[in-house]
């Protein structure tokens, strides 16, 4: 990887395709992508919320914007999706942020229908998008990809297992075609946030109520979305958010992973 390709200006009135826009990071990221010069495809559940902000980023840094409603756990959407974004346009950012959690006991059968949920919009909606975007933005003279993973995905999590091994696995996935594409001026980027204020914490008991959420202050969306923008813009793999995460994650590496899984089992309970 040179300077000379890192510092290559991808823009020149390209666009920038946002998952999960409508609310949190995702929204957050939409602005760093509008303030950057790049026109904004804003994606989500929520057509009204979608539309106001892409109104207010119209207005705001004058760039053309899209909505675009995509339910991502339907298994045809991430397909559609890309198709109809690249129509006559060039993505040159792909920012996979769209990511569903559970926080509840495995065994639990009436948590099935979320945690399918999860694995569609977390695993393969955000593998089909950051496939097609590979070879898009390979054949346009490349781009970037910002995959949101997050701290969850370093560490095994009783009580949210689901969610964290999807997590683990973007982790991994981008890190590996961050090897693979460099050559081809593709640059992948894993935002590796822990527990951030936004609307997943009242969605579907995610991580509401739990140990983690009680001890710590947690970080706003626009605070995580910039420091995650400035990392996929350097060229970095993985950024991970917060002095707390970067211990949290680190001391994973050298804890046993049974301690660890323990460990993070007590955090991820939703009562002391």
């Amino acid at each position: 990887m040179t300077d000379t390709a890192l510092a290559h200006d991808f823009r020149k009135a390209d666009w920038a395709l946002v998952t999960g826009a409508s609310d949190g990071i995702g929204r957050a990221l939409a602005v760093e992508a509008a303030k950057a010069g790049y026109n904004v495809i804003l994606t989500g559940r929520r057509t009204d919320r979608l539309e106001a902000h892409a109104d207010s980023l119209r207005r705001a840094y004058y760039v053309s914007t899209i909505c675009m409603t995509a339910d991502l756990a339907d298994p045809e959407a991430a397909e559609a999706l890309w198709q109809e974004a690249i129509k006559d346009r060039r993505i040159a950012v792909l920012v996979n942020n769209a990511g569903l959690g559970r926080n509840g006991a495995f065994s639990d059968p009436d948590g099935w229908p979320r945690e399918t949920e999860s694995i569609m919009v977390n695993v393969i909606a955000a593998t089909i998008l950051m496939k097609r975007a590979v070879a898009h933005m390979a054949a346009n003279g490349g781009g970037r990809i910002l995959n949101v993973a997050s701290a969850a995905g370093f560490m095994p999590g009783p009580n949210m297992a689901v969610y964290h091994a999807t997590k683990a696995y973007l982790l991994s996935l981008s890190e590996a075609v961050a090897v693979e594409a460099a050559e081809a001026a593709v640059f992948v980027t894993a935002l590796c946030p822990g527990a951030t204020e936004t609307g997943f914490f009242q969605a579907d008991n995610a991580e509401k109520a739990t140990v983690l959420t009680r001890l710590l202050p947690l970080p706003s969306a626009d605070a995580v979305a910039a420091q995650g923008w400035k990392a996929m813009e350097k060229g970095r793999r993985v950024v991970v958010t917060g002095w707390v995460n970067k211990i949290f994650t680190f001391a994973t590496r050298l804890s046993p992973r049974r301690l660890t899984a323990l460990l993070t089992g007590q955090f991820l309970k939703r009562r002391w």
